[in-house]
């Protein structure tokens, strides 16, 4: 179950260096995500320190499930922001580049389906030390992860409907 755990802490440490990154476009999207216009960038860097330490302690057998609860918690409160703008059109800060599209239900089951799979980590037991196929196995997540994620920015595709 080492992959998985490695997997979220990739995608939480790779969603905080991208906060990061372009902190300018995310400022906006976390301010308008929770309606906080004048603290948008302190609720930017609350939401990238908690991916930080949610990622760390998925790597730490004893601090998993600690790390688990906390990134399902960041992700079931980015899945009720969304939830809050569902219909409008906007750069939910979801993809790597900037990207104004509807805030639909695919959108929103992607940081649900996120936090269930960090519950499901929690509730495991802690394996000692990584396997050597867990990090190519996290890897091959990640890939299909960013594959889905841009899948779902196509912007009327005939197979998915809202």
């Amino acid at each position: 179950m080492t992959a998985l755990s490695l997997f979220l802490a990739l995608l939480l440490a790779g969603s905080a260096t991208h906060k990061a990154l372009a902190h300018d476009r995310m400022t906006v999207a976390a301010a308008r995500l929770t309606g906080l216009y004048r603290h948008g960038q302190l609720a930017l860097i609350v939401a990238g320190c908690l991916e930080l330490a949610a990622a760390a302690m998925l790597l730490v057998p004893a601090l998993r499930p600690v790390g688990a609860m906390i990134a399902a918690g960041v992700w079931l409160a980015y899945a009720a922001a969304l939830l809050r703008q569902r219909g409008r059109t906007l750069d939910c800060g979801c993809d790597l580049v900037a990207r104004e599209k509807p805030v639909d239900w695919p959108i929103i089951a992607r940081p649900t389906l996120l936090a269930l799979l960090a519950i499901s980590v929690s509730t495991l037991p802690a394996a000692e030390g990584f396997a050597l196929d867990a990090p190519f196995a996290a890897a091959g997540l990640l890939a299909l992860y960013l594959g889905a994620s841009e899948l779902l920015a196509i912007p009327h595709p005939r197979w998915r409907k809202s």
